[in-house]
This record gives C-alpha cells, sequence and structure tokens, in this order.
C-alpha cells in the first residue's frame, strides 16, 4: 500500500551540529551513510549522559557538517573550515570547560555498527501530516529541522500517523526499513536552528497533543538508494 513518498532528506554526520540537505541518499545496514559517524564526549560521565549536544554547548548547531567523499567535513560560524581532527577538538573545547574528547573515524563508517556512539536506533522518520498538526496547534511557524529527522514522508492521507508503522516494515525504492519505536523528544526540539533561541512551549504542545512521540525510529532491513520524491509503501 503506498502511503506517500520523500518529501525531504537530511544526513547529519555529527551529533549536535547542523547537517546537510540530500537529494539522495545510500541506505546502509546501519542507516544512511554519512549519518550520525561522530560525537563528542565528557570522558567523565557514562553510558547516555556522556555524549556532548547542543544543551551542553547551544553553539554546536552553528557548525555545519558534511560528508564527502568518506570524510566528514566541517563549516564553522565564522566560515573557518575543519576535518574531524584534532583542531576542530580545539575549536569546540574553547566553549567549555568540560574535558572533551572525540569519536574515531575508521574507514568511513560509524564508531559501531548499529550507530551506538552517536544515537539509539539508526533512521528517523517525520510525516508532513504531524508537522502541520503541530504547527497549527502550536500557532507558530516551525521549522522541520528543529527535529532532525532523516526523512520528512509526505502523506497521502492525513489520517496516517507514524506509530500506525510501527512493527511494520517501509518499502523505498530498493531500500527496507523496519519501523521499531517512537522517538521521545527532549528540551533540543525548543531551540532554534539556525539563533539557539528557545521556545519552551513546543515541548510542552509535543507533549499535550503527541505525548512526547514525534516521529520513529526505523532500522535497515534491505540496503539500498533512497531519492526525494521516491514512494513509500507499507507492507
Amino acid at each position: 500500500m503506498q502511503i506517500g513518498e520523500i518529501q525531504e532528506i537530511y544526513r547529519y554526520p555529527v551529533k549536535s551540529f547542523a547537517g546537510e540537505k540530500l537529494e539522495h541518499c545510500a541506505i546502509e545496514e546501519y542507516g544512511m551513510l554519512g549519518d550520525r559517524f561522530a560525537t563528542f564526549y565528557d570522558e567523565t560521565k557514562k553510558d547516555w549522559h556522556k555524549y556532548i549536544t547542543a544543551r551542553n554547548i547551544p553553539n554546536l548547531l552553528n557548525y555545519r557538517a558534511t560528508f564527502q567523499d568518506g570524510e566528514i567535513r566541517i563549516t564553522g560560524p565564522d566560515g573557518q573550515e575543519y576535518g574531524w581532527d584534532e583542531r576542530l577538538l580545539e575549536e569546540v573545547q574553547g566553549q567549555t570547560k568540560t574535558r572533551l574528547s572525540m569519536s574515531a573515524m575508521k574507514e568511513a563508517h560509524p564508531e559501531y555498527p548499529q550507530l551506538l556512539s552517536v544515537d539509539g536506533a539508526s533512521i528517523l522518520i517525520i510525516t508532513d501530516s504531524s508537522l502541520n498538526k503541530l504547527q497549527q496547534t502550536w500557532g507558530k511557524k516551525l521549522d522541520e529541522r528543529r527535529f532532525r529527522a532523516n526523512f520528512v514522508v509526505k502523506v497521502a492521507d492525513d489520517s496516517i500517523t507514524e506509530g500506525d508503522w510501527i512493527g511494520r516494515r517501509l518499502k523505498i525504492s530498493d531500500a527496507r526499513l523496519q519501523v521499531d519505536s517512537f522517538c521521545q523528544r527532549c528540551v533540543l526540539i525548543t531551540m532554534n536552528p539556525d539563533t539557539q533561541v528557545k521556545d519552551p512551549t513546543l515541548l510542552r504542545k509535543v507533549n499535550e497533543e503527541f505525548n512526547l512521540h514525534f516521529g520513529v525510529y526505523a532500522s535497515v532491513v534491505k540496503t539500498g538508494t533512497v531519492k526525494q520524491g521516491d514512494k513509500v509503501f507499507l507492507d
């Protein structure tokens, strides 16, 4: 059953950095090629608490990360360019008293096969229907980048919700995805991706209307290539 089409594709090579908008992407066994490959750590903490995000350093959102020819390239707020290297670490370290380290980049793959060095699941999907509903109830213009989704799906029927897909598979071109769980939202969505100005009313509205669930996580069943405009089918 066709449920919609791929409206937008985004890739975020570095946790909490701005990402890149794509016309097409490769889906590997662990997720989107080049997505969520790298992160900064606070080595004094454990588990998910050790990952440095825009909650710790809001200015991270002003660094734009791209994935080019197997390497991460960074453009800073002042236009300076960096690789995923010690020079970048020194740049970011200057913005916090917390002693930072950075994840390894080896052979153009994430540190761990299932991206557990950076995030809890492979691919994040939201729909235009949910975005429109939230924008209407919030009463303010809503930037989809706040949700850092990999795919924005334009659904054929506004009554379709991402929650209907959990436990089922999506077919997109030659790729197959298994929809595993909701994405539970946190304070990061309250930050304007360009100015970092916080608006806590957005998180409250997501809680009221969606029980903090906005978008779904999916894992990869079959690799392939996904393009903007590809039809999305629910198996």
